[in-house]
């Protein structure tokens, strides 16, 4: 019969190259059960997509499956998503992690980008809320074709749009068709404010705010309203983008507010018939970039008739395409930005709210 030392010692040669270290020190082995010669344990992961894990699991089963007396071996992957430190706002403590999604111009495919992520998390089994941000150009309710649908409330506030398994929270759901906003920048203020503080999210694994392009008032409420565990910047890897996108960034460092990763979207274009590559809006940059600024590069995404042609269905590429290589993608891109989010959650020291004043309204970019 193997002791637990010795399948301890065994599971801590499997290592995750992700995290840089071996399952049993990263707090990954659970519920260890030694039964004659039996051997039963949980990987327990703190993303709900995880590169690798099955792999993970087999070398963990043959390594204690090699130990003398162990004749069976039964191993489970679950996930359990770690939570910000930074969570910690009373109106939001069912929620585990807020993370903005930015760009510095519009028309760079910022909200595609969102709604995939956040599809293709609530796919994966996370429980995922989504609130549209861009107040003056709401456009999330027709990427989720919920555009008909009515908001209701109850004694804790407004009840969100269920779609495709998230929740949504969007001024588009007020504003109806062409009728335009037509808000001074108080009354956007208060706008954010209540798309995130009464609304009635329940338990959420992310919340995912999709932004306005560019600095404003919107992005000043934002973290002075919440505490974010991060944020995401979304760019074309064109110069005038590109540029413009690295301003928005270095407002989310001035606020205290961590840059999970970069993507490049509309990185390239494969033409469908003759499959010819055409680098329309120039190539790489993002990446480039983020390795100058010490920033994880999340990936790119190419331009890709499909992508649009969902997004305009209201069914995300990521549900609707799964076997296409845009859905590959973006679950790459997943994987990287939940492994980044946790590790955010595992060094980061709690972040205090940025109160109103410790910020001009004009920022060094």
């Amino acid at each position: 019969m193997a002791t637990e030392t010795e399948v301890l010692t065994a599971l801590g040669k499997v290592t995750d190259t992700n995290f840089g270290n071996n399952i049993v020190d990263l707090g990954f082995v659970r519920d260890l059960e030694i039964k004659g010669t039996h051997v039963h344990f949980n990987v327990v992961l703190p993303t709900p997509v995880f590169p690798g894990q099955e792999r993970m699991k087999d070398e963990a089963e043959q390594m204690i499956k090699g130990l003398s007396g162990v004749t069976s071996v039964c191993g489970h992957v679950k996930s359990e998503i770690s939570r910000s430190k930074a969570s910690d706002h009373a109106s939001l403590a069912g929620v585990k992690n807020i993370v903005a999604i930015g760009s510095g111009k519009g028309g760079v495919g910022k909200s595609t980008v969102a709604v995939n992520i956040a599809a293709g998390l609530a796919k994966y089994g996370a429980r995922v809320g989504l609130v549209d941000g861009d107040i003056y150009g709401p456009s999330l309710p027709i990427m989720l074709g919920t555009r008909e649908a009515e908001l209701t409330q109850n004694e804790r506030g407004i009840i969100p749009i269920e779609a495709l398994g998230m929740k949504l929270m969007s001024m588009g759901l007020l504003s109806r068709g062409s009728a335009p906003l037509i808000w001074r920048g108080p009354m956007a203020h208060k706008a954010v404010q209540e798309s995130l503080l009464r609304v009635d999210w329940g338990e959420l694994d992310y919340l995912f705010v999709d932004m306005p392009p560019g600095t404003g008032d919107v992005h000043l409420t934002l973290v002075q309203t919440v505490p974010l565990t991060g944020a995401v910047m979304v760019s074309t890897p064109q110069d005038v983008g590109l540029t413009i996108s690295m301003k928005t960034l270095r407002m989310f460092e001035q606020t205290k507010v961590p840059i999970l990763g970069l993507i490049e979207n509309m990185s390239y274009y494969l033409c469908s018939h003759c499959g010819e590559r055409d680098e329309i809006f120039g190539y790489g940059s993002v990446r480039k970039e983020a390795e100058k600024l010490h920033a994880p590069f999340l990936g790119e995404i190419p331009l890709d008739r499909g992508i649009r042609e969902k997004a305009d269905s209201g069914l995300p590429a990521v549900i609707a395409k799964t076997e296409s290589p845009a859905a590959r993608f973006y679950l790459q891109i997943i994987e990287r930005l939940a492994s980044q989010i946790h590790l955010q959650n595992v060094k980061a020291k709690p972040i205090s709210i940025i109160e109103e004043g410790e910020t001009s309204d004009t920022f060094e970019v």
